[in-house]
């Protein structure tokens, strides 16, 4: 496994393996990720941003939802990158109606790897994130700011017009396939 994929996969481990028994009636969604959008961006960025990962929704009391995560995608520079981290989301709408409909916002921490920041070594992130659904699909996105873009990855060195990144993925519950 290649290095920068086995970071991400053993922090969720490790988390999911040392949580209480209690913390593991929580449920698992599967990640694609999809798209990204540099808004006013006049470089031609990759926004195709497919990749595979994992979220892990611990059991829900009160209005907060904690997330574990871990991923790995094509960035915007066309190079596989890999993430792990924790998410905490608070309630906007919830209803029984329309199979469990939710809208939740929040924040990400994550450390995360690419080519093309740090030597590729991991570096820390904090983003704002939303999430909408229901109890079987979902969406989330995430919202990179120009300040981070330019601490982060040295893209206005590149392309000083981006103004902010967006990503969307999408999920998919996996309670109904395992045991």
């Amino acid at each position: 496994m290649k290095k920068g994929l086995s970071i991400p996969f053993a922090i969720v481990a490790l988390l999911l393996v040392f949580s209480p028994p209690s913390a593991l009636a929580g449920s698992i969604n599967a990640v694609l990720n999809g798209k990204s959008y540099h808004i006013n961006s006049s470089h031609d960025w990759n926004e195709d941003n497919f990749g595979l990962g994992i979220e892990y929704e611990f059991e829900q009391k009160g209005a907060w939802k904690r997330i574990a995560m871990a991923n790995g995608f094509r960035d915007s520079a066309d190079a596989m990158s890999y993430m792990a981290g924790a998410g905490l989301q608070r309630r906007l709408f919830e209803t029984d109606k329309l199979d469990q409909f939710y809208i939740y916002a929040g924040l990400s921490a994550f450390v995360m790897t690419r080519e093309d920041v740090n030597n590729g070594n991991p570096f820390p992130g904090i983003l704002p994130s939303i999430s909408v659904g229901n109890s079987k699909f979902g969406a989330n996105l995430t919202y990179m700011p120009s300040k981070a873009v330019e601490k982060f990855t040295n893209s206005q060195f590149v392309d000083p017009t981006v103004d902010g990144i967006v990503f969307l993925q999408f999920k998919v519950s996996l309670d109904q396939l395992l045991p």
